[in-house]
């Protein structure tokens, strides 16, 4: 994956995240249920955001980023 579409997948989990921020301190109409759970989506945009900022590390800086666990 190249650098620029690392990019637009970190712009675009970050107006996912944003988005789900934003609609979920909404309030809820008395009797209305929200069909997407916007927290789980919270959740999946920052994974999202953390995995595309620690690929773009390795992009920019040529050095991989290895764990605790050495592999």
């Amino acid at each position: 994956m190249g650098l620029e579409l690392t990019i637009v997948i970190l712009f675009i989990a970050c107006a996912v995240f944003a988005g789900a921020i934003f609609i979920n301190r909404k309030p809820v109409e008395p009797g209305q249920v929200r069909m997407i759970p916007y927290g789980g989506l919270q959740f999946l945009a920052i994974v999202a955001i953390l995995v595309t900022l620690a690929h773009l590390i390795t992009l920019l800086t040529g050095i991989p980023l290895i764990g605790r666990s050495g592999f």
